[in-house]
């Protein structure tokens, strides 16, 4: 099939951009397109208005800054990949960055739109949640900022306005003695996950002091798994802990079953992944792990 008619606008500054959602009500926002324009091929989606965004190089960048991590929202996947202060300092965004798709389309794909598309299946979703990043929503007001934990609000929905972009992600910058990890189990080079896990955590001496830990593709809307998180925090990752952990992950997640695994499969293959992702954080909190 092929898309339905739409207009097509490619403003280049952000300004230009939010005039136009303005004034075309249900309008959508293209970036990357690499969910846009496959759900519009099979005409899931169709826009009678089309805003391209790739024109705004302001928007594209991964810098340090007061304290947190700024990645502009057309920030390619490819970037973060090729991002020095990435690789050395955030190893969950890293884990996370090698893993989504395939090489083309990280080239294509971004950041913000990965996150705005609010699809649980997508990897960002969950190491967001569990870095506690906030999201910098833009409208004609200005901005203002949205704790991640708030921003997914439902199957491919968030809470950003209908005349708002969203522009900027923030992760905090990681303190000492702290460590993640993003283990994902797929198919094949480039699916989907049939279960992945984002863990961030901080260690106070051998015992974990913060923890948050993020689930990928089990559940209706992108999730914490809280019960594992209280499973963890404060306590020395024995084997008995990490399975409790686990156990929690495994019972709180809401999978579904098709052809990638049944709902048993997946709620076991998430307990095992949050065992292994608890571990690997842990390891690379202490200086242990790459």
């Amino acid at each position: 099939m092929i898309p339905g008619q739409f207009d097509y606008h490619a403003p280049t500054t952000l300004d230009e951009a939010l005039s136009l959602l303005g004034h075309h009500s249900g309008a959508k926002i293209l970036a990357g397109g690499q969910s846009l324009i496959p759900a519009m091929r099979f005409r899931l989606a169709q826009p009678e208005v089309l805003i391209d965004i790739n024109g705004l190089g302001d928007l594209d960048y991964i810098r340090e800054q007061d304290g947190h991590l700024a990645i502009g929202a057309m920030t390619r996947e490819s970037a973060l990949e090729a991002s020095t202060v990435v690789q050395s300092r955030y190893p969950l965004l890293a884990d996370t960055a090698r893993v989504i798709a395939d090489p083309l389309v990280r080239n294509l794909a971004t950041v913000g739109g990965n996150l705005a598309h609010a699809d649980p299946a997508n990897d960002h979703p969950a190491t967001m949640l569990a870095y506690g990043a906030e999201i910098v929503a833009t409208g004609p007001k200005g901005s203002r900022r949205i704790a991640i934990d708030d921003f997914f609000t439902g199957l491919f929905e968030n809470s950003l306005g209908d005349n708002e972009i969203l522009t900027e992600i923030r992760i905090p910058a990681p303190g000492s003695g702290s460590g993640g990890a993003y283990i994902k189990t797929e198919r094949k080079v480039g699916d989907y996950a049939i279960s992945a896990v984002a863990v961030q955590l901080a260690m106070d001496g051998d015992r974990v002091g913060t923890v948050r830990i993020g689930l990928t593709n089990v559940s209706p809307v992108p999730m914490r798994a809280v019960g594992a998180e209280a499973a963890a925090s404060r306590s020395v990752l024995s084997d008995e802990v990490l399975e409790a952990a686990g156990q929690a992950a495994a019972a709180e997640c809401e999978p579904s079953a098709d052809l990638r695994g049944s709902v048993a499969y997946k709620r076991d293959l998430t307990r095992v992944l949050v065992k292994r992702a608890l571990r690997r954080a842990a390891e690379r909190a202490a200086g242990g792990a790459s």
